[in-house]
């Protein structure tokens, strides 16, 4: 059974035993989320001036669009800016910063009618982030940039929360990843042939739940939700910002949420950085999550300053 908190005042030590339990927090915006999504648009509209960042899908090509949109991701990524205004969301919200690990923002873009469905605008197929190799104590952060719609959302399938699906996770190299699939997302535009672990086996996407807020507005859920993105077809290009966070006292122990499918190598705990002072996951925890088939040429930790293009979300 799915609950959805609207506003919850919990603490969030409460709220993050919920979230492993699969029930999904939404919040209205607030000063500290605002700001951040704020910044977001300010960086996107100067990228896309004079158009309308929403509607520039109807005036450039394909690839106009992914030479604007490449570099603006990691713009956004790495500015200065963007990682004082993720701090202050989470010291909003409760959040123990001594506690509190959390990885770099992204900037998501789902255009419409089918426009681009690759490399900086992929849209994600039905999946859980631990799929891609997330510890199970991960909580995903979600906010709209502009209005969206049901019809630009993404969607939760609860009747898998519970339900193991036959997944390609197996196969599924978190530092091959980074290594090639990260920072090679400009370069597919027409299709996406990157690797990726999908289901492998029919899933039935019904019921689903779509949440919808305004700018600002935030969806807090577990990374072992399964869930997938919304075929847009409101006429206008959305544009998204999320981020990731565990808590210390979770992940330590290897806690969260219930493993039910999950089988990739490698571990994401690599690329977190404590909330107070950026200091990395201790070496000893990150040993719990990661395997000793590491291929040799690959890179442990994805460098962000490379990257142009898609994440798990």
């Amino acid at each position: 059974m799915n609950t959805v908190y609207l506003d919850s005042p919990m603490s969030d030590e409460a709220r993050r035993q919920r979230i492993y339990q699969g029930q999904l927090f939404v919040f209205s915006p607030r000063p500290s989320t605002k700001a951040l999504t704020e910044f977001a648009r300010e960086l996107i509209e100067e990228a896309f001036a004079p158009l309308d960042p929403r509607k520039a899908q109807y005036s450039l090509s394909v690839e106009e669009f992914v030479e604007i949109a490449a570099p603006l991701k990691p713009r956004f990524i790495h500015h200065p800016k963007t990682q004082e205004l993720l701090l202050n969301v989470l010291e909003d919200f409760g959040c123990d910063m001594n506690q509190t690990y959390f990885d770099v923002p992204r900037m998501r873009i789902a255009t419409s009618n089918n426009y681009l469905n690759a490399g900086v605008a992929y849209p994600l197929h039905p999946h859980r982030d631990s799929w891609y190799a997330s510890p199970l104590s991960q909580l995903n952060w979600w906010l709209p940039v502009y209005e969206i719609e049901s019809e630009s959302s993404f969607a939760f399938h609860p009747h898998y929360w519970d339900k193991p699906i036959k997944n390609g996770s197996h196969d599924y190299n978190h530092y091959e990843w980074n290594r090639t699939g990260r920072k090679d997302a400009a370069k597919h535009i027409k299709a996406d042939t990157r690797k990726q672990p999908k289901a492998e086996e029919p899933v039935n996407l019904d019921p689903q739940v779509r949440l919808v807020c305004p700018p600002g507005g935030l969806i807090l859920f577990s990374g072992a939700q399964f869930h997938t993105t919304v075929t847009n077809t409101t006429g206008l290009t959305r544009f998204s910002v999320d981020f990731r966070t565990a808590n210390i006292n979770e992940f330590s122990v290897k806690g969260g949420a219930p493993n039910m499918d999950s089988e990739p190598t490698g571990t994401t705990l690599f690329e977190l950085r404590r909330a107070s002072d950026l200091a990395p996951v201790p070496q000893e925890i990150v040993a719990l999550y990661d395997s000793s088939a590491r291929p040799n040429d690959a890179n442990v930790t994805f460098r962000p300053a490379e990257e142009v293009g898609a994440g798990r979300a």
